[in-house]
């Protein structure tokens, strides 16, 4: 049996999205931007119906979607759109340390080339940071807070809903990228105080290659500077010619998310929780990484102490999990994610991350549970060090000689 558990680094296309798609490439083809022909008209209210789906699912206007191609572009437009236009107003941004990179870089780069002060908030143990912490870093100088709303390494759900409030009592700018979210968790930007989020079509079962950025148009109007020149397209903010097809492939996707909000993930999640008891309740010494009860109902991200991640991982090469992030994960590095929840170098090498999908069955998840089981009691039998660990050796306590 071959098993796909790597749901969070990308998706398996749902084939209704593919038969959406289809038509766009060879029979409605025309240039959403030509308004001078039917060609031109239909590939335009087919993008401007893929706006009212993905707007649907988060309570948005569908004219404060923006099309992008996936969720770095849509994070990148969000922090270095607002810098360049409400930098006279303050510079100061707060993020968090286990963000993406596609907000932390692009943070970084503010820091390093424009001068922006940087906040980059600590998490606790579970990864969680609390509005509290971002009520004390805000300062007169604050234009922007960006938090994700869920770990892509982790699964951990932020206080989304307390931070958007704090940040509208100061008028402060909110951006959350919920890659990991959209579809899968209840989204209301207005409820919940955003002012800005992004999200990628190939996280919910659609394509590659797009996305969308929410920008509020009211209460208050929120305005990014152009990062992508040459055109005027997506209200200034994004030239460029549309996927169409793409973005109909991710209109279709969201809107199944919708469509099956209230059944599937809580399906997901239960076979998540099956997967990670089966896999605790048969081996000792394995810890769960992550909130264990406020997190995204894809992610089960463990660590294995005493087995090293990529000999566990090539023990059941048959089953597609990582090590992490997909954007890090040829990095020799242990994850900066689980550093800042505190877990030590070895055991952060040995963590697995496993996220479902629509497409997850019980008897994919039973089978991995097997294998990761056996493949663990195999490599612990290999290693002296569990073999001392065992016998209640103090690991930390051993003086070891040098080669």
């Amino acid at each position: 049996m071959r098993v796909y558990l790597d749901n969070n680094a990308t998706t398996r296309v749902d084939p209704a999205v593919v038969d959406a798609m289809l038509p766009y490439f060879t029979e409605v083809y025309g240039n959403a931007a030509s308004r001078s022909h039917a060609f031109g008209w239909e590939a335009e209210k087919a993008v401007e119906r893929a706006r009212e789906q993905v707007a649907a699912v988060i309570g948005a206007d569908p004219k404060e979607i923006i099309w992008t191609s996936g969720a770095t572009e849509g994070n990148n437009i969000a922090i270095k759109g607002i810098a360049e236009m409400y930098g006279e107003k303050g510079r100061h941004i707060i993020t968090q340390v286990t963000e993406h990179k596609a907000v932390l870089d692009p943070c970084s780069y503010l820091a390093e080339k424009h001068g922006f002060k940087i906040t980059f908030l600590p998490v606790d143990q579970y990864g969680r940071v609390s509005a509290e912490q971002v009520r004390e870093a805000l300062t007169d100088e604050t234009i922007l807070v960006s938090i994700m709303h869920g770990n892509n390494e982790i699964g951990t759900l932020q206080p989304i809903a307390e931070i958007g409030k704090l940040c509208k009592e100061r008028g402060v700018i909110f951006h959350t990228d919920c890659c990991q979210t959209f579809g899968k968790v209840p989204i209301d930007v207005s409820a919940m105080g955003i002012d800005l989020l992004t999200c990628s079509g190939h996280k919910i079962h659609g394509p590659k290659g797009v996305g969308a950025l929410y920008v509020r148009r009211r209460n208050p109007r929120v305005r990014c500077g152009t990062v992508m020149h040459g055109g005027g397209h997506e209200r200034g903010m994004r030239s460029g010619t549309l996927n169409v097809p793409g973005i109909v492939g991710l209109g279709k996707a969201a809107e199944l998310c919708r469509m099956h909000m209230d059944s599937e993930p809580k399906a997901i999640a239960a076979l998540r929780d099956r997967l990670k008891d089966g896999i605790m309740s048969q081996l000792e010494e394995v810890y769960l990484n992550g909130h264990p009860v406020e997190r995204t109902p894809t992610n089960c991200n463990i660590s294995f102490a005493y087995v090293e991640g990529e000999s566990l991982m090539m023990g059941f090469d048959d089953i597609a999990v990582s090590s992490g992030s997909a954007c890090t994960s040829a990095s020799l590095e242990p994850s900066y994610v689980l550093k800042a929840l505190g877990v030590g170098d070895e055991l952060a090498h040995s963590s697995i991350r496993f996220s479902l999908g629509r497409f997850t069955t019980q008897a994919e998840i039973d089978y991995t549970i097997e294998r990761v089981v056996a493949s663990v009691r195999r490599l612990r039998e290999l290693s002296p060090l569990w073999e001392m660990a065992q016998e209640g050796i103090d690991l930390k306590s051993v003086q070891w000689a040098p080669h």
